[in-house]
């Protein structure tokens, strides 16, 4: 979970100083927006190759050496002269940072009893939740104040921190199901891990057209200064924070679909009051709390869903899902950049709702079918 924190901040960190990117760097806020963009394209691409290649290496050593590459490059970020080279130290960055949330997940799905794999699974995606709730914050608070590169300085320590801690208190020895060519077929035959692919696609290209550009955003629309943005930031986290909580408190009773519907619907109407209250800050900053209750939860139940729907290709499956995540990412990013460059500030928000509108309408009709066994007990 502390792991999943850096991984968050690593992989998030642009969109909470992009001001102080565009003005260090001497380019654009888009320009600078596009290592979100690229960034992405290389995790979404890296997931499941990286999957392939270390399916067969203890997962302690594996997810220690991820954090320890995440530490070195945000030190690196730390010192460069120039926006070619912190794009080129990022996308090795992501390239091999991809490997650590889902082979997290994976990893905890070897340590605990069955009956607890959906609220452990949740509870390691918390990190995200956190590095949202506490990492962006603090992240727009440094960079407005001691620029963007004591930012990557304080990301690296974590790292550091993170890597030496999880060497220590993880067991050795746990080994995944290889990852082959046979498993891609697997997953490709499945109907219910396409579509669920699909959600996460869906879900995540509608919010990134918005979070990508959010702080410039709120400062075009409202007039929000740094310190404003940092605190919706915070909202976004906070609630993020509170709605895996409810999450994984509710999942094992549930079931992962309903626990599904409800934060899809708040992720939903978190997204529709952006779009609808632009240009009002109070009611933004309402709006992202709310978005903020389904952001990180919908996610962890992806990874919880695909599980179960095929358990034994789990490893892969949970790889493919952060891929997807991050073809979302891409695609969400590269949208908000265009519509940002052109001013058409007030769209973003309405083109966010439909993709996310369309991630509920699937998550319905994914809805688990009834056994005999299960009428009976009913």
């Amino acid at each position: 979970m502390l792991g999943n924190i850096v991984t968050g901040c690593s992989v998030l960190a642009p969109a909470g100083m992009l001001a102080e990117l565009s003005d260090g760097l001497g380019v654009t806020i888009h320009t600078a927006g596009l290592l979100i963009t690229f960034g992405a394209i290389v995790l979404c691409v890296g997931s499941p190759v990286t999957a392939w290649l270390t399916s067969r290496t203890e997962r302690r050593a594996l997810l220690t050496a991820t954090l320890l590459v995440l530490t070195l490059t945000n030190a690196a970020s730390a010192f460069v002269p120039n926006y070619d080279s912190l794009l080129i130290i990022r996308l090795v960055m992501l390239a091999v940072g991809v490997l650590y949330t889902p082979q997290a997940a994976g990893t905890a799905a070897l340590i605990v009893p069955v009956e607890k794999r959906g609220s452990t699974i949740a509870y390691i995606f918390l990190g995200w939740s956190l590095a949202a709730a506490i990492g962006l914050p603090l992240i727009t608070f440094i960079a407005s104040r001691y620029g963007f590169r004591a930012t990557y300085g304080a990301i690296a320590l974590t790292g550091l921190v993170s890597s030496l801690l999880l060497w220590w208190r993880l067991p050795g020895g746990l080994h995944g199901a290889p990852v082959d060519f046979r498993t891609w077929v697997d997953l490709g035959r499945n109907p219910m891990v396409i579509l669920l692919l699909s959600i996460t696609t869906l879900q995540m290209s509608g919010q990134f057209v918005v979070f990508t550009f959010m702080g410039p955003l709120l400062a075009k629309l409202t007039g929000a200064n740094a310190d404003a943005v940092g605190i919706v930031f915070a909202l976004y986290g906070i609630f993020g924070f509170v709605g895996i909580v409810i999450a994984t408190r509710v999942v094992d009773s549930w079931g992962a679909w309903k626990t599904s519907v409800l934060f899809t619907v708040l992720l939903l109407a978190g997204v529709a009051g952006w779009a609808l209250s632009a240009g009002a800050y109070a009611l933004m900053a309402a709006s992202v709390a709310v978005w903020g209750l389904g952001f990180a939860s919908t996610n962890s139940m992806q990874q919880v869903r695909l599980v179960g729907a095929a358990p034994a290709l789990a490893s892969a499956s949970v790889s493919l899902n952060t891929s997807v995540l991050y073809i979302g990412q891409a695609i969400g990013s590269a949208i908000g950049g265009l519509l940002f460059a052109r001013e058409w500030l007030h769209s973003a928000g309405y083109v966010a709702t439909a993709f996310v509108a369309a991630a509920l309408a699937v998550v319905v009709i994914t809805r688990p079918r009834r056994t005999a066994a299960t009428a009976a007990a009913e």
